[in-house]
C-alpha cells in the first residue's frame, strides 16, 4: 500500500514538473512585449490655451486635438491643425498663425511647425512657408526658419530661403532673399 501511494505521489509530481516546463516557454518577442516600457500617450480634444508672460495674455491656441506623449523628453502634438492668435500688452490681437501640423517640445519650449504655415499681422503682411519654429525664449526673433518663405505685403511679394521674426510679425529679416516682385496692392489676392 505505502508503495502504491508512492507510485502515485511521483506520477503526479512528475506530470506537473511536465506541464510547467511546457507551459512556462515564451517567444522573444513575448518576452518583450512584457518587459519594455510602453509610453504613454494622454489625448485632449477641443483644445483651447492660453500662454501668458507675468500674468499677462500673450497668446490663445487652438486645435481639434492634442496628444501628449509621456516619455523622457514629453512633448505636445498637434496632429491635425494648430492656430494662434498672439497679444500685445493691452490684449490686442497682433498676428495670426496657422500650420496643419505643429508639436511642442515642453523643455525647450519651442514649437516646431510644418505643413501648410501661414503667419499674418494686423495689415496683412503674410508669410507662408512650409516649416516654421516658434521660439518664446528667443524674444524678438520668436519665430525662424532656413526652409523657403515667401512673404506677401500689399504692394510686393519676397521669397527667399530663411527667416527670423518676432511673434508680432511687424518686421522681418529674410534670408537669402531671392527676388522681390513689386505689385499694385490691386493685384495680389
Amino acid at each position: 500500500m505505502p508503495y502504491k501511494r508512492l507510485h502515485i505521489a511521483l506520477s503526479l509530481c512528475m506530470a506537473v514538473a511536465a506541464i510547467a516546463m511546457t507551459s512556462c516557454e515564451n517567444t522573444r518577442a513575448e518576452i518583450e512585449e512584457v518587459t519594455t516600457r510602453k509610453i504613454g500617450i494622454e489625448t485632449a480634444n477641443d483644445v483651447n490655451i492660453l500662454y501668458s508672460v507675468g500674468a499677462k495674455t500673450k497668446a490663445r491656441v487652438t486645435s481639434p486635438i492634442m496628444l501628449r506623449h509621456i516619455e523622457s523628453n514629453p512633448f505636445l502634438e498637434f496632429p491635425n491643425t494648430l492656430n494662434a492668435v498672439f497679444f500685445n500688452d493691452s490684449l490686442q490681437i497682433e498676428s495670426h498663425l496657422s500650420a496643419n501640423y505643429a508639436r511642442y517640445f515642453e523643455s525647450e519650449s519651442r514649437v516646431f511647425l510644418r505643413d501648410s504655415v501661414v503667419v499674418f499681422n494686423t495689415v496683412g503682411d503674410t508669410l507662408f512657408c512650409q516649416e516654421l519654429y516658434w521660439d518664446r525664449r528667443k524674444t524678438g526673433h520668436e519665430f525662424y526658419t532656413d526652409k523657403p518663405v515667401r512673404i506677401r505685403t500689399t504692394t510686393q511679394i519676397i521669397d527667399g530661403d530663411g527667416l527670423d521674426a518676432p511673434q508680432d510679425f511687424k518686421s522681418w529679416h529674410v534670408i537669402n532673399s531671392r527676388g522681390i516682385i513689386r505689385l499694385p496692392a490691386t493685384d495680389l489676392p
